[in-house]
């Protein structure tokens, strides 16, 4: 059944309630051509020509000859636009050149990682060296990761000329033994980093530094490497690439693949109470969409944000499916066995299944075949990534099905009411801060544990280096003996604490109470959130409970409990001016972004259905205030719209309240960022200012850079706000506008037309 016929069979179904709001028709797209200013060595093209590859698209022959130019190259098109074929052809063409010649390969997963080993070795086959009959053996290649056996990694060391690995390794195991290292280091051609949107906010800022001291250890041995990055497509592919590597970059825009004909399909659940506007649950619906293309024999992945939602999604479905087809569909997810991850990548490339259910796992290139539907569980985050996870159907030339099933959240109601925001201009900026000194701070530790640092050394980590030099100096870590910054004695492989996807090197043990087991460790910086007393917190899928927070041991005492609830805080925000950086004028309005102090207090918790999202229990906490310091932009408040509100009877506060929830819920469709990545204070009267503020501030200490974009870009984020609050049917406000699940102030007050008349004004 084609992609329209299924459209025409879900529209005809008894139980169908008109959950389709719009159809985007993406029209099929024929292929455009390049060629290269040189060609590739002889034996290469003969590899090529074996795979029946006998032209290089548009896209593919720009970045080649801008790499072969010399230059650091972004690449940043659609999924499945054949990005990994530039790499790999300008790493064999240096290797085949130069028998010395070495790349180092970097993916955010190591599933990627040994996914793409397996296509740079179809695709280099029996490749001869310099015409001496030399081949480039399977040891010539290899994943570096926590997976490798001991007894093969000194082997890797010394003899392997493309080495594939992930920032953690790279960071905690190479960097820091660079001398074992030595011969990759000394002839590093080309560094490849794959997926580079995915490196953003605090684990991007990581991985900068990761870069920065990368490229230092490559000047002291001697080599000085081209970097190619790849990207899905964002608003500013060079840019991101630029903060990420420290370097200029080329970038690679426009996509010269073919592509089959797509309909994506935009689908809400029903309404069930119209007084509140709630829906249907997004869950239940992904079940019932798996469910008849299934049966209909459409090969389809359905993707999900938990991996408790991965199994119960799959449930529903096998409970719904004939059971003739039940064993046609699997859940796939992180906390499965490698070997269990690539037994069912295997059999679903293979036909033997038809359906998975999975997490983020699968949105990046792992190879799975061709796929005929994808449907999205909720908008991912991001329009990169939505357009990620949609673009794993449709990659041959045959018409294809995407479904966005919305959830209830301001976003998701948003995109549904305002679709052509996701197919017009892209808004997603890739944002990260590797100066900030929470996260510049270890890593210049770990750089003088690799090598001591000199003033010169101010050319990789930026201006700011001197200063915190200085404060690790005066903290007793660092000594300086002639010039030069050295660990001092007491300091042993700093490198091991750092967790490079967090702020905080501190963190809480969750110890399974049974047998005293470590389960995994938890951020403090989120501790509280995640691990409070009475959570509930996943665990390789399992659900635990937790009985016990240990303040002073940071130990939270777990208990497994099956459960078909969910647990979410609330919290209550306060927030101090600190620095006023800078401010503008915006419609009349003054708009300011500065340095604050923000303290979160938790101060309960919510229990909601798993499916329903029925609130169930609410229970207060008692849990001691967490401060930092962060950036926030804050804006004034238009006196028209403070005489609308008082002429018409409307609560001011609640207006206030109820502006400052919507904001930071849109705020994302700007930044690619996660709701939990921003907050936001609204007060009749700051103390810092002497009248009514709302402030939006980067939920992480030392700032990631969301508020400064979001200052940058307010007043898009006025009309996407007004727009979301306006046109949600809702009569006084729910989670799809104005609520915020998180509020520790149980959404009281909320004024919804109090908060329509100041962002018409904010936005007029």
């Amino acid at each position: 059944m084609d992609a329209a016929a299924f459209l025409h069979h879900v529209v005809s179904l008894t139980d169908y309630a008109q959950q389709i709001v719009h159809i985007e028709r993406i029209p099929h797209l024929g292929a455009i051509f390049g060629k290269l200013d040189n060609p590739l060595h002889p034996s290469l093209q003969a590899c090529l020509k074996s795979l029946d590859i006998t032209a290089l698209y548009g896209h593919q022959a720009e970045a080649l000859n801008a790499i072969f130019a010399g230059k650091n190259v972004m690449i940043a098109t659609p999924s499945a636009s054949g990005k990994t074929l530039c790499y790999h052809l300008a790493t064999l063409d240096a290797l085949v050149h130069d028998k010395d010649s070495r790349a180092l390969y970097i993916f955010p997963t190591k599933a990627l990682a040994q996914d793409q080993l397996r296509s740079l070795k179809q695709i280099a086959g029996p490749l001869s060296l310099r015409g001496r009959g030399e081949i480039i053996s399977a040891g010539g290649m290899a994943t570096f990761d926590g997976d490798t056996p001991q007894d093969k990694r000194a082997n890797i060391r010394k003899q392997a000329r493309v080495v594939l690995t992930n920032p953690d390794m790279l960071h905690l195991g190479i960097l820091p033994n660079h001398q074992s290292w030595s011969r990759l280091f000394r002839h590093l051609k080309y560094v490849v980093i794959d997926e580079t949107h995915i490196y953003r906010g605090v684990f991007g800022s990581h991985v900068a530094n990761v870069m920065r001291r990368l490229r230092r250890l490559c000047a002291f041995y001697g080599s000085n490497p081209q970097f190619i990055s790849c990207s899905a497509t964002i608003a500013n592919p060079r840019e991101h690439a630029q903060n990420i590597v420290g370097l200029p970059f080329e970038a690679t825009a426009e996509d010269g693949s073919p592509h089959g004909e797509k309909y994506f399909t935009f689908w809400n659940p029903p309404v069930i109470d119209e007084a509140k506007a709630s829906r249907r649950s997004s869950n239940s619906e992904a079940a019932l969409l798996l469910k008849e293309l299934i049966q209909k024999e459409i090969r389809s992945l359905v993707f999900v944000a938990t991996r408790r939602l991965a199994e119960l999604i799959y449930i529903y479905t096998q409970e719904q499916l004939p059971p003739s087809l039940r064993h046609k569909i699997s859940p796939y997810r992180a906390g499965y066995l490698p070997e269990d991850r690539r037994r069912i990548e295997r059999q679903f490339f293979d036909g033997e299944l038809l359906g998975l259910v999975a997490t983020t796992a699968l949105e990046l290139g792992i190879n799975i075949g061709d796929l005929d539907a994808t449907v999205l569980t909720g908008y991912p985050g991001s329009i990169a990534s939505a357009w990620q996870q949609a673009g794993r159907s449709g990659r041959n030339t045959h018409s294809s099905l995407s479904f966005l099933i919305a959830q209830q959240n301001p976003i998701d109601q948003y995109l549904m009411r305002n679709p052509d925001f996701l197919f017009s201009k892209n808004f997603d900026n890739a944002i990260i801060n590797p100066d900030n000194p929470y996260i510049l701070k270890p890593h210049l530790l770990c750089a003088a544990w690799e090598k001591p640092l000199e003033d010169k050394d101010e050319s990789f980590f930026g201006a700011k280096m001197r200063a915190v030099l200085t404060e690790l100096e005066r903290e007793g870590r660092l000594r300086r003996p002639q010039e030069r910054w050295h660990p001092a004695p007491s300091v042993s492989y700093p490198a091991q604490n750092i967790n490079i996807r967090a702020t905080s090197g501190q963190n809480y043990a969750v110890i399974d109470g049974r047998d005293g087991c470590l389960l995994e460790t938890v951020e403090a910086s989120v501790a509280f959130f995640q691990v409070h007393p009475g959570a509930i917190y996943l665990h390789q899928g399992e659900a635990y409970i937790i009985r016990e927070l240990d303040l002073a041991r940071r130990i939270a005492w777990a208990e497994p409990k099956p459960v078909d609830y969910y647990t979410q805080t609330m919290e209550i925000h306060e927030i101090r001016i600190t620095k006023l950086l800078k401010e503008k004028d915006c419609h009349g309005v003054k708009i300011y972004f500065g340095d604050v102090d923000v303290t979160i207090t938790v101060v309960g918790f919510k229990t909601r259905k798993q499916f329903t999202e029925e609130v169930i229990t609410e229970e207060s906490l008692d849990l001691p205030p967490q401060n930092f310091p962060t950036k926030a932009l804050w804006f004034d408040l238009p006196q028209k719209a403070l005489d609308t509100i008082a002429k018409n009877g409307l609560d001011f506060h609640g207006g206030l309240h109820a502006c400052e929830h919507a904001a930071i819920g849109i705020l994302p469709l700007f930044a690619l960022c996660d709701r939990n990545d921003v907050g936001g204070v609204s007060t009749p009267i700051h103390p810092d200012t002497g009248k009514a503020q709302i402030f939006i501030y980067d939920a992480h200490p030392g700032g990631i850079g969301i508020a400064e974009k979001g200052f940058e870009m307010i007043s898009e984020l006025w009309q996407a706000t007004l727009k979301a609050v306006q046109e949600c049917p809702c009569a006084d406000g729910c989670p799809a506008c104005v609520q915020s699940p998180k509020c520790g102030n149980n959404n009281q007050p909320l004024d919804k037309e109090a908060a329509i008349a100041l962002l018409q004004e904010l936005a007029a």
